[in-house]
């Protein structure tokens, strides 16, 4: 618990400004654009959504669209025929049983179409400033190669993450381990040897530890 948390500790002087980089100012548009992040960046989501949140600006409004204009604004995300049904059918529900808004409750986001913990977790944390793990492809890497823990199921992962730290790093925690993901500790040549909390990982070595070739590694953001 000591070395996670500091771990934490630097990772956020590192990574001071570290926030969600999806687009949006209401907890629909991170709900929808979180949705169409599945299997795609942030930036491809951020090129999308101005236009689709211009066109569908209330949960009534995606429980009417019409599904192959919907499509076709969402197209370039991928999967768009799945993710195109899974938010006209999250449009209907919210109309049918949350009033149109967004429910502030994991037990209740979930049960949304095209909503898992992860999703409702970015949402809670980023738009309500409920505490939430995203215990995404980055998180699970990182934390695994930190030795915060060896599950590799997300759930597992989530309640072993969490009981580490208190709730109020949570949201901070998950952006700060993405941005980390991101920028430098890659999932085939993580840049070992530029990495500023290498002292404290028991995976030191899994990538090149001369510093010139692991600069060469290092990724720069934005990512949105």
């Amino acid at each position: 618990m000591r070395r996670s948390r500091r771990i934490n500790r630097e990772l956020a002087q590192m990574y001071p400004d570290a926030h969600c980089e999806l687009d949006f100012t209401t907890p629909l548009e991170l709900l929808v654009a979180t949705i169409l992040s599945a299997q795609c960046t942030d930036r491809r989501v951020n090129q999308v959504t101005p236009v689709l949140f211009a066109r569908y600006r209330s949960a009534a409004d995606y429980a009417e669209a019409d599904p192959e204009e919907l499509e076709g604004i969402i197209r370039s995300t991928g999967f768009y025929r799945s993710k195109a049904r899974n938010i006209i059918g999250l449009g209907r529900k919210l109309c049918d049983e949350h009033g149109g808004e967004v429910p502030r409750r994991l037990e209740d986001l979930v049960k949304l179409p095209g909503v898992g913990r992860k999703t409702a977790n970015v949402v809670l944390g980023n738009a309500f400033g409920i505490p939430g793990l995203t215990v995404d492809t980055h998180f699970g890497r990182l934390v695994r190669r930190f030795g915060m823990t060896r599950e590799t199921d997300p759930v597992k992962v989530e309640h072993e993450i969490a009981a580490l730290f208190p709730p109020k790093e949570w949201t901070m925690l998950s952006h700060r381990l993405i941005w980390h993901g991101r920028r430098v500790c890659h999932a085939r040549r993580p840049a070992c040897g530029a990495c500023d909390v290498r002292h404290l990982c028991p995976s030191y070595g899994e990538g090149p530890i001369d510093e010139e070739t692991a600069r060469r590694l290092v990724r720069t953001g934005p990512f949105s």
